[in-house]
Formats: C-alpha cells, structure tokens, sequence
C-alpha cells in the first residue's frame, strides 16, 4: 500500500473517531456522559465540563410533549379568559388570542430551530445562544432577565395560598406556600425524571378538564343543557366588541402571558431522549392543540357568557368567579366551582414547579457560561443543579415572609415583575434566530443542511419579536388615562429595569463587543448526522403502541 493511500486511511479513521462519538446517548439511561473522543471531537475537554457534564437525558417524548402543553394551560386560560372577554367582547377576545397563537408559534419556532441544531449537547437556554450568537452582554441580560422568572414560584405560590382560601382559612398563607415550597425544592433535587413525571399527570388533569368544559360548552351553547339556545345570540347583545380596538390590544397582554411556559421546550432539550425527534415533534403538536384547547375554549366561552357578566371581570381571582365556573353553572352542574378550584390549583403547583426548573437550569447554563458563579454548575448524582435550585428557590422563602403580609397583594407585584421577564425573552429569541441564520450563511454553510428549519423565516421571527417589544411598551398604556398613575405605571414597567442594568452593567465592565458573523461558533455542541442517526434507531424502536401513545398524548 503506497504512503499516499495510507494518509488516506488514517484521516478517514480520525474522521469517524472524532464525529461519531458527538450526542451518543448512555444506551441504559439516556444520560450524556461523553468519552475523551468526544471531548476531543468538540475541541476541548472544558467545553464539555462546562456544556453538559453530569446532566442526565431522562425526559421521553411524552414528557417533553406534556410539559411543552401544559406549560401553556394554566391559570391564564382557567383565570384570565373570562376577563379577557369582559375588556374585549367575544370577537375581540378571539382576535387577541389568534394573534397569540401565530406570536407563540414563531417564538417556539426560533427556539426549536437553534436548539436541535445546537442543543443536544448544551444545558441551558437562550441566553447561551445569544452569548454565542450575539454578543456576551445581551446573553448575560438575557440569562438573569429570565432567571427572575423566579418570581413566578413567588406568584404561584402566593396564588396557591389565596384560591386555598376557597376551602376556608385551616392555615395561614405562609403556612401553606411554605409546605408547597418545600415539596417543590424536593421535587426538583431528586432529578428530571421525577419532574417529568409529575408534569405530565399535572398537564393530563388540565387535558382533561378542558376537554370536558369544550363538550359542556357546545352543549350549552346549542341548548342541548341549561335549557335554551343560545349560539350567537350574545355577539348580537351585547355585542362582540367591548372599548373598541383598544379593548382588543390589551387583551394582547393576557394573551401573550398565557402562552408563556411554552419556551421551556428550549431548556429540556439538554435532558430530553431523542432530543432531534422528541422536540421538534413537540413543538408541532403544541401548535394544533393549543388552537384546540385555546381558541375552542376563548371561542366557547363568548357564545356561553355575555361580556357584561360581572362574573367574567374575575376581580377577586377566585375560582367562584372563574369563567369555566360560569358555564359549569349554566349547564346546571353545581360542583363546578369546587373542581374548576381544584385543577386551578393543581396548575398554580405545576407552573411553581416549572418555573423552580426554568430557573435552575438557566442559573447551570450561565455558571458554564462564566455569567453566573462556577458552583451553581454543580449537579448532584440525580443530574440535578442543586446549588442552582437552593439558590433560585430564595425567592420562594421570600415569597413566604411576603404572604404574611398578604398574599392577595403579592400576587399583583409578583406577577408584574415577572410577567415582563416572558416578553423580554421573546423578543430576544427572535433576534437569536436571526442573527443565528444571518450568520450560518455568512460562513457559507447550507440552510439545507440543518436538522429543523423554522417556517416563515425571516417574517415569522420579525412578527415575534417586534410584537414582544411593542407589548412591552405599550402594556402600561393604562398609567397614562384618564390621568397619570404613579403605582401602576411602576407595576407596568419595573420589570424592564432588571433586564437594562444587566445589560448595562455587563457592557460597562467587561467591554465585550458584538460578534462578528465570521467568528460565530457552531462547533460546540453541534448535532451531527450520527446524533441524527443514532436519534432515528431510537425513534425506530418504538412500538406502534407507543408510537399510538405519542400521537394522543
């Protein structure tokens, strides 16, 4: 054999050696634990240590479908829809949510896109590919703007603590957001399969009562129960339209903040099996059903329910008030209240327990980044952040020295500060995206070649992320008229500070500049045809009951 065609052979060898082992999963457990090859094949050992060393891949397709639905069905449709349709009318109402819908789907497009391409190997979120994409400062924004999503274990927990209340006072408000913490922080410490589990029953419950109102509310509707038709006699009186389109705009807000959750199809993809199937098929069937399960029910509820209904304005944010209560009792079932209660609560647990888990492994992705401290990087043997969970779980135990004052209060201020911290991340995931596209062609790299594309590009990732920044700006239109209102502009609006001074500060110490397009990295971490691969044995295996499975689920 001449020498010639041996260097051949050798560098075919050291080809294979070097891509293979990228993304190959542990055949027992799915865990990502990876060979010195590997560590090699990404360019340096520390990468690895620092992406994705300890975390576990525990999350199957039907996990990280649930938890991508149920992270959207929660106290926004069983709590807001009614007083969504009380400030807008039914038409309105219906508009806002559509608009929701296509804004959700190009967000959640962006996130898959990026993350199938460069996700399977990395644990974290979209502050790690606007840190590699963009510029450092903004990923650094981006990370702890989220991170303060962690006022949502503060929110739903003081939520918790009031609709408990319905039942009667047993214990006081801290009693209780102190038990549901401790059994939250719990959950979160001994793995993601746990986590996994209890969010698909807790997204099953919410599946199914839905399910059960949209069969009660046709019902209802067609005179088949409650004792005469209605249809669409209360668009006529009424009327479908209430404050004109501005009643319709600011339902925009309530729309866009029920869909939030959604995004944390991004964050599981580190710790999902089969991750280049399970999360682009998840994003997909989230889209369909979310048209079900939201437009279906917003669309019910204006046929079943005049907007004049003082019930719908929710003032007190009980279950008594609740929208799904109102249809409950047309159709003469009673018990409404008490079930409508129970499956609020159950979602206020789910989302506390969700967001203890968004805000864990953005604290992971930004201690590997160098943005946070090299500790809140450790896992437990469970694959676990546990520093991570100790440390954002802080803001629960002040939530509960804060709900000693009241609970009811709380919530308000909680919710205002987190809810600007969702919007702020979608605008961003829609600048990521772009620069990510602009940037892949600049280094002469095939769109073809990716693993997903996302629909629509650039025009659905513009429509995001310009519709997350004029909500952002114009959602405190209320503090303006009839005359200026000092406390609610600052509820409007305090979320945006967090998220400057980051910003800010970042840029002002480090000096970091923006990222030229030729020197964006889409090596680390980078799915290979043999992640595909492997990824299509895998989705090859199931059996055609599971395959039946994933299809309901």
């Amino acid at each position: 054999m001449s020498n010639k065609e041996l260097v051949e052979q050798a560098s075919i060898k050291s080809t294979v050696t070097i891509d293979k082992p990228l993304g190959y999963l542990n055949e027992k457990d799915g865990s990502s634990y990876h060979s010195k090859a590997s560590k090699h094949a990404i360019g340096d050992d520390e990468d690895v240590e620092s992406l994705q060393h300890g975390t576990q891949r525990g999350l199957s397709a039907r996990h990280i479908q649930m938890i991508s639905l149920g992270g959207s069905i929660g106290t926004g449709l069983f709590l807001s829809s009614g007083s969504s349709i009380s400030d807008a009318g039914p038409a309105g109402a219906l508009i806002a949510y559509c608009v929701g819908k296509y804004w959700f789907y190009g967000n959640n497009n962006k996130t898959t896109a990026i993350t199938v391409t460069k996700n399977v190997l990395v644990s974290g979120s979209f502050n790690h590919y606007a840190t590699r994409f963009i510029e450092p400062s903004l990923g650094f924004a981006l990370g702890w703007n989220y991170w303060f999503c962690a006022l949502g274990i503060a929110t739903e927990l003081a939520a918790a603590s009031t609709i408990i209340k319905y039942w009667g006072q047993v214990m006081p408000d801290a009693a209780w957001s102190t038990i549901f913490l401790v059994l939250i922080v719990a959950v979160n410490l001994v793995g993601v399969r746990l986590y996994g589990e209890l969010e698909y029953w807790f997204a099953i419950i919410k599946i199914l009562i839905v399910i059960v109102f949209i069969v009660i509310g046709i019902l209802v509707a067609t005179g088949a129960a409650g004792g005469h038709t209605i249809g669409f006699e209360y668009w006529k009186d009424p009327g479908a339209f209430t404050n004109g389109g501005v009643g319709t705009v600011s339902v925009l807000l309530s729309a866009g903040f029920s869909f939030q959750g959604t995004e944390i199809v991004g964050i599981t993809a580190g710790e999902a099996k089969n991750p280049t199937k399970t999360v682009p098929r998840a994003i997909r069937n989230t889209f369909w059903r979310i048209i079900i399960f939201y437009v279906v029910t917003i669309f019910l509820l204006g046929m079943c329910i005049p907007y004049t209904n003082p019930g719908l304005a929710n003032s007190d944010g009980g279950a008594g008030t609740a929208s799904f209560t109102l249809v409950f009792e047309a159709a003469g079932i009673s018990v409404g209240a008490h079930i409508i209660n129970a499956i609020v609560l159950t979602s206020v647990l789910s989302a506390a327990n969700s967001s203890l888990y968004t805000t864990s492994r953005t604290i992971l992705g930004l201690a590997r980044d160098g943005n946070a401290p090299a500790f809140m990087g450790r896992v437990n043997r469970h694959g676990a952040p546990f520093w991570a969970v100790i440390f954002s779980s802080i803001i629960g135990f002040a939530c509960v020295f804060v709900s000693i004052y009241s609970a009811d209060k709380a919530f308000v201020w909680f919710q205002a500060l987190s809810a600007i911290t969702g919007f702020i991340s979608w605008a961003g995931i829609g600048a990521v995206h772009i620069r990510f596209r602009r940037a892949y062609r600049r280094q002469g790299r095939s769109i073809e070649e990716l693993p997903y594309k996302s629909a629509a590009y650039p025009f659905s990732g513009l429509f995001a992320c310009i519709l997350s920044i004029l909500i952002i700006l114009g959602q405190g239109y209320g503090s303006f008229t009839p005359q200026f209102n000092a406390n609610k502009f600052c509820t409007s609006y305090i979320g945006v500070v967090p998220f400057i001074l980051c910003y800010v500060g970042h840029k002002l110490i480090t000096r970091k500049k923006v990222v030229p397009l030729e020197e964006v990295d889409f090596e680390t971490g980078r799915v290979t045809r043999f992640d595909i691969e492997k990824d299509d044995e895998m989705d090859g295996r199931r059996t055609f009951w599971k395959r039946v499975l994933n299809i309901i689920a």
